[in-house]
């Protein structure tokens, strides 16, 4: 025997099946030419009120665009629907990271559908401060939700707008009300100012807490109980029922040394579980008594005409700045502005204000 034949081994690898498309080039070709054809305002709009949650994903990203060339066609669509929407209940959400708020909207919506609710969740992700990118994973946490044919989710990238709260919730509010959605959850970030954003745009504000966090009297001192019309202590099951149950009497005690709220309605706490569906329909009931109660006193109509005309406000405010930074020459100006200010020979104040004065000349 050889040396060759010596060291000949014994494995061997066969020729395997080859992997066959799945797709063909065909059809791949045909489907990215699909994706390219931008749908008209009113093709948008039709397929919006038959309920094609596709129609009602492109209309919201039109209106999230910052393309210029979308601008008028995302007014014309929100305009339409202005003549198309039904009533629904805009409830927001909110409170710290970790207090469950995903696993929350997620059992309540379940809840709702087996109401016959149609329910729309716009979830705001957080945005990078540094990459300016977001995880948009919503839907992923709600992947029981996701799959209810009577509810629709849609993240949103908060951006660099206020709080947290994506610029344009309050058009995409409009989308799913002319979709026929009943019940609209808007669950914020949890941090910073998104309190005072959301507040402004829903008819009923839920506050989750943790019990045994430390953030009882935290929460109290920030204020936003104050904008509250309910507080929710999740997680109240296992080991910390009895730490619950505490948290539930001490901001029950705290709410009695707030004034009224302008609707009459008095503030209530509840011990929920998410997580064991516990609550969940007390919850919706304390909310149906609020929104029974702000249409008897006439209350309801009145504050969607305030939170109206606060959002007219806001728009122009955008609108302004908007204008402000895409003209050329404030651009160019704006770097030397920049590069007087980090030299010292100009102050902050001196440069808005020399900005502002050379937009105005060419406007």
């Amino acid at each position: 025997m050889n040396k060759e034949q010596s060291n000949k081994t014994a494995l061997q690898e066969k020729e395997g099946i080859s992997n066959q498309e799945a797709t063909s080039k065909q059809a791949i070709s045909h489907l990215k030419k699909k994706r390219q054809e931008q749908p008209s305002a009113a093709a948008l709009l039709e397929g919006i009120l038959i309920g094609n949650t596709a129609a009602l994903s492109r209309g919201i990203t039109l209106i999230e665009s910052h393309n210029i060339a979308h601008k008028e066609k995302a007014n014309t669509l929100i305009q339409s629907c202005l003549e198309h929407q039904k009533p629904s209940v805009r409830i927001g959400i909110t409170g710290v990271p970790g207090v469950g708020k995903s696993t929350f909207i997620e059992t309540l919506g379940t809840y709702l559908t087996t109401l016959g609710k149609k329910v729309a969740v716009l979830a705001v992700d957080p945005s990078s401060s540094l990459t300016k990118g977001s995880i948009l994973g919503d839907k992923t946490r709600m992947d029981a939700l996701v799959k209810n044919p009577n509810a629709f989710i849609r993240p949103s990238a908060a951006g660099d707008s206020l709080g947290g709260v994506a610029r344009h919730t309050r058009e995409a509010i409009t989308l799913c009300e002319t979709a026929g959605y009943d019940v609209i959850l808007i669950e914020t970030v949890g941090v910073g100012q998104s309190e005072t954003a959301v507040h402004s745009m829903v008819d009923f504000f839920l506050l989750l807490k943790l019990a045994g966090a430390g953030d009882e009297l935290q929460g109290i001192k920030r204020g936003i109980i104050e904008m509250a019309d309910a507080i929710i202590i999740n997680k109240a099951d296992g080991d910390n029922l009895t730490a619950a149950k505490l948290a539930k009497v001490e901001f029950n005690r705290a709410l009695h040394f707030y004034p009224a709220k302008a609707s009459g309605w008095m503030p209530k706490v509840v011990l929920c579980s998410a997580l064991e569906n516990k609550g969940i329909d007390a919850t919706w009931n304390l909310i149906s008594d609020y929104i029974n109660h702000a249409n008897k006193e006439e209350y309801f109509t009145k504050k969607r005409q305030e939170q109206n005309t606060f959002w007219l406000l806001q728009s122009i405010e955008n609108q302004l700045k908007d204008q402000f930074f895409q003209d050329e020459t404030i651009a160019k100006e704006l770097q030397i502005q920049k590069e007087l200010i980090a030299a010292n020979k100009r102050s902050p104040f001196a440069a808005a204000e020399y900005l502002l004065n050379l937009h105005k000349k060419h406007s």
